[in-house]
């Protein structure tokens, strides 16, 4: 095996050598193939499919695609610091949650901190030897509920430029990527497994312009006999079938920020009764802080995820919600007449705070809380009932109608959205809010 896995690195840097090292993203989201080869060996397959994860996996992840495959975790060797020329050897384990249909293959780049790919590694490793134009053990060959190790040891190239790495995986077929619908992806729809520090210095890059669109997304309706069991673990079948903002970002210029201590997404999905939320965060410390049985506490001083909502969509901020949920599963919930009015910070005033939004949810925090490093991030799983929504022009909703939202994972009265501020206000600016449409059916 380490033979065979050594060819493979000879032959990335062969590649690399030929000016071919990232032909797999120039011309699209297509992946570079292989030639056929021998025939599979089942039997010394058989050492990377396992019946369950390994309990002592270090770096956990949970990285769904399209409900089909998730990404548990990783190991990497080294774990955060690789000059140019070092062999890293990374192990993923992925888990089979969905029968997968054929021609989907592994890939696994390694990019800048900017997304640019330097190195493909795509049939690098035991699942992934090239067998009748497929991998080896390629997803479309994976048996539902079974964990499979994923292997890959490979040289940096000598010639690497960049101050940080950062490697990326998912699942591709031609020239499309099976969706990230939870967990950490880059703006490829990529997922990010993994980040090592060079040593080299940071190159000066040219000011970015801030992403000035309104985000809008089409958010669909609970199918018939589908139902949402609001217990924090998102594994309803209709969540599958629920929409994604993708990774939250920075509220100042809309890019991706890495740098901010508490990463995440949302979903949503809705019916004639309740809108359903779910906020995945990621951030290896996750804070409470709060007695239990506090009435509207000032949760965006410490760890939360807040949403706003302004039913009549016109980005106006007359008469919209605002609803926080902590890893406690506090809640702090109120309504405006106008832009942050009434509002008293002397007197704990923020909003019609008699206002109750009757929130059902549920938080599961993944590690544990109120201690420093020792989390890997938290759920929450909220139905709203839009009766609660009094002042709604509208409520339920109907088919087509556009409400203006956002969505916001906090730490210390900081935090991203889904629909960047670019700081025209704070994160009460309605006309900010990204537009959300109600589906009914296709």
């Amino acid at each position: 095996m380490r033979r065979n896995n050594r060819l493979a690195t000879l032959a990335v840097v062969l590649i690399a050598a030929m000016g071919l090292g990232s032909m797999a993203t120039l011309g699209g989201l297509g992946c570079v193939g292989g030639s056929k080869s021998s025939k599979a060996n089942a039997e010394a397959l058989k050492q990377y499919v396992l019946d369950a994860a390994p309990e002592d996996i270090p770096n956990k992840l949970g990285t769904d695609f399209d409900g089909k495959a998730k990404l548990l975790g990783y190991k990497i060797t080294p774990e955060k610091d690789a000059k140019p020329g070092t062999e890293v050897r990374l192990t993923m384990y992925w888990e089979c949650t969905d029968d997968i249909p054929d021609g989907w293959n592994l890939f696994t780049h390694v990019t800048d901190g900017g997304g640019k790919t330097l190195m493909n590694i795509d049939q690098n490793g035991p699942l992934r030897r090239w067998v009748d134009n497929k991998q080896v053990l390629s997803p479309s060959l994976w048996k539902k509920g079974k964990v499979y190790v994923d292997e890959q040891t490979f040289t940096l190239h000598a010639k690497l430029d960049a101050s940080e790495l950062v490697i990326v995986t998912g699942i591709w077929k031609g020239d499309a990527r099976m969706k990230v619908t939870a967990g950490q992806a880059d703006r490829e729809n990529r997922a990010i497994v993994a980040k090592l520090n060079t040593g080299l210095p940071a190159k000066a890059s040219p000011a970015k312009q801030p992403h000035a669109g309104i985000k809008t997304i089409r958010v669909p309706k609970l199918a018939k006999g589908d139902t949402i069991k609001i217990d924090g673990k998102l594994d309803d079948e209709a969540w599958k079938k629920a929409i994604t903002t993708g990774p939250l970002v920075d509220v100042s210029n809309g890019e991706m920020n890495r740098e901010f201590p508490v990463q995440g997404s949302v979903r949503m999905i809705w019916d004639d009764k309740n809108l359903y939320v779910a906020f995945e965060v990621q951030s290896s410390t996750v804070v409470g802080g709060f007695p239990a049985n506090a009435k509207d506490p000032h949760l965006w001083e410490k760890d939360t995820v807040e949403i706003m909502i302004d039913p009549d969509g016109d980005g106006d901020n007359k008469d919209y919600y605002e609803i926080q949920i902590n890893p406690q599963n506090l809640v702090f919930d109120t309504q405006y007449d106008d832009y942050n009015q009434p509002r008293d910070v002397a007197k704990g005033i923020f909003g019609n705070m008699s206002w109750s939004s009757k929130v059902k949810s549920a938080v599961i925090v993944e590690g544990e809380m109120d201690k420093e490093g020792a989390a890997r991030g938290y759920v929450v799983e909220a139905a709203i009932p839009w009766a609660s929504f009094t002042k709604a022009k509208q409520s339920p909703p109907k088919a087509n109608d556009q409400w203006r939202m956002n969505f916001y994972a906090m730490k210390n009265n900081s935090g991203l959205a889904w629909s960047p501020i670019l700081g025209q206000g704070n994160f009460h600016r309605a006309s900010r809010f990204g537009r959300v449409i109600w589906v009914d059916g296709e």
